[in-house]
């Protein structure tokens, strides 16, 4: 997914796409450049979750919880992209997001995007 006309989470102001897909169609893959990731890791917060775990008992979604996710989903898409820049790429493709709970209490939250740094 592109966004067209400028910036966005799939692809920077700099021009660099990311792409879930192994291959971007129409733009063959001249250099592969490795291995890049993204790594963003958030904490809980108390009053949130308590708000949440209210919003759970009588019903509907969370969407205190869908923002920090979405904006750490971006802010590790957005470091992918950086270190795609970094080894001269202007793509990233076979990008995978992961989701972990990590911490001794399960408190916080680790979002990591990764692919293959590429030059198109």
């Amino acid at each position: 997914m592109v966004e067209r006309g400028g910036a966005g989470p799939w692809k920077d102001a700099r021009g660099i796409v990311v792409s879930t897909t192994p291959t971007l169609e129409g733009r063959p893959i001249q250099d592969y450049l490795g291995i890049v990731t993204g790594e963003v890791i958030i904490g809980a917060n108390l009053f949130r979750d308590f708000f949440a775990n209210i919003r759970d008992i009588v019903g509907g979604r969370s969407s205190s919880y869908e923002r920090i996710l979405a904006d750490a989903r971006v802010q590790a898409i957005q470091e992918l992209q950086a270190r795609c820049g970094e080894r001269g790429g202007n793509a990233v493709v076979g990008v995978d997001l992961d989701y972990e709970v990590i911490g001794d209490t399960g408190s916080m939250l680790m979002v990591s995007a990764s692919g293959t740094a590429v030059r198109v």
